[in-house]
């Protein structure tokens, strides 16, 4: 991974630094239901502001379509942003020109400031360059903490980067050093969990970690697929039978480059998805014409746990089953748990990334306990997958 700027090499000091995280947290009736988002920001922005920065936060807030869209204004963030900051927050109608600037120089050392969502701009979304040079003139420097929208290239997330003198923020700083220790330099022998729905949508993600993992464990839908691919009856599971082909490539591909894919010795039937259904435990061969795979099953997860225990590294990326509708959370919940346990002895890096793989370890009761979480979606799936994130990379440029 290429040398990147950090707080440690910038003096912010009186500066006015523009910082881009992503406060595009999840709310309803006014009211934030997770803020995870807000409070992985909060070292970067504690410590610009120790430091006597006149700190203006941009961000974007849902998808207004390049228009102000009053229910997608970042103004009750703001309240919501002071009071995990234990400090007041300014906040300016506008990210850009007079009411911008106007709030800016009311700031004094060390305060702090929300501009508008940036995406009330077209251009934003664009990276039009007059819109970053309107940005840019607000500020003498750019902190990026938004690793989870390093995917994009916008205004905000990367032509900024390009137009000041740029440094990662602790956030993203954490988020890259973990990527790093998870495949680009690990520890071997390395693991990774695939889950989710379908197997056309991780093609990619499954293509590029074949070179980089020993083992990649695959649960969810996405494992009745390749069931389905060696010839086993999988009834009425979720499944894309048109892509058998493309698994047993995978797996064929798999062999050759020495990965073993490991797919569920047994799994959890029912006749409905439910919460409570009536369900039983089959070998993974054996799944009844009317019914559908929903888990892995107690063999499956307790043989995953030993693989786990000989593996030094383990990158996550989606769930082993319907987690979010008992009882078909057994399998995700008992292997999240041994992954935690082995991280508390020291004997595992665990690294995991996606909205459903969060939830999913939160559920588990242990999204504290791996060693890093990452909060993006996007950006951590194209990460897994090889691929360049135009924000890291302006980074990496300077």
């Amino acid at each position: 991974m290429a040398r990147f700027h950090t707080l440690d090499d910038v003096d912010v000091s009186g500066k006015v630094v523009l910082t881009r995280v992503d406060l595009n947290v999840p709310m309803k009736d006014g009211r934030i239901t997770d803020d995870l988002r807000i409070s992985r920001i909060l070292p970067t922005l504690h410590e610009l502001s120790r430091k006597g920065a006149k700190v203006v936060v941009l961000s974007h807030f849902g998808r207004p379509d390049g228009k102000p869209v009053p229910e997608m204004s970042l103004k009750p963030v703001a309240a919501a942003l002071a009071t995990a900051l234990g400090a007041p927050v300014g906040f300016a109608e506008d990210c850009i020109g007079d009411t911008a600037r106007a709030a800016i120089d009311r700031l004094k050392a060390g305060g702090v400031v929300l501009l508008e969502n940036t995406r009330f701009h077209a251009a934003e979304e664009k990276n039009d360059s007059a819109f970053a040079k309107s940005l840019a003139a607000l500020g003498d420097l750019y902190v990026n903490d938004a690793f989870s929208c390093a995917h994009r290239a916008h205004v905000s997330t990367e032509a900024l980067a390009h137009l000041l003198p740029a440094c990662a923020g602790r956030n993203m700083e954490v988020e890259l050093k973990h990527l790093e220790a998870a495949l680009i330099a690990p520890d071997k022998p390395v693991a990774a969990v695939i889950g989710g729905a379908k197997v056309s949508t991780k093609l990619e993600l499954l293509g590029n970690l074949l070179g980089k993992v020993d083992r990649i464990i695959i649960g969810g839908g996405m494992a009745n697929t390749f069931l389905f691919a060696q010839g086993r009856e999988v009834g009425k599971s979720l499944c894309e039978k048109n892509m058998a082909d493309t698994a047993r490539d995978i797996l064929r591909d798999a062999v050759a480059r020495g990965c073993a894919v490991i797919l569920p010795d047994d799994v959890v039937v029912a006749r409905e998805f439910r919460a409570g259904a009536p369900s039983k435990v089959v070998p993974a061969d054996r799944c009844p014409a009317d019914q559908m795979i929903l888990d892995i099953g107690p063999v499956a997860a307790a043989r995953l746990g030993t693989i786990l225990a000989d593996c030094r590294t383990l990158v996550w990326n989606g769930p082993l089953g319907a987690f979010e509708t008992p009882p078909f959370d057994a399998g995700t919940v008992t292997v999240a748990r041994t992954a935690a346990a082995l991280t508390a002895a020291g004997r595992l890096l665990s690294v995991a990334g996606g909205g459903d793989t969060v939830a999913a370890l939160r559920h588990a009761g242990v999204a504290e306990e791996f060693s890093y979480v990452s909060t993006a979606g996007g950006a951590f799936l194209e990460w897994l997958e090889g691929k360049e994130l135009p924000g890291v990379a302006a980074l990496a440029a300077k």
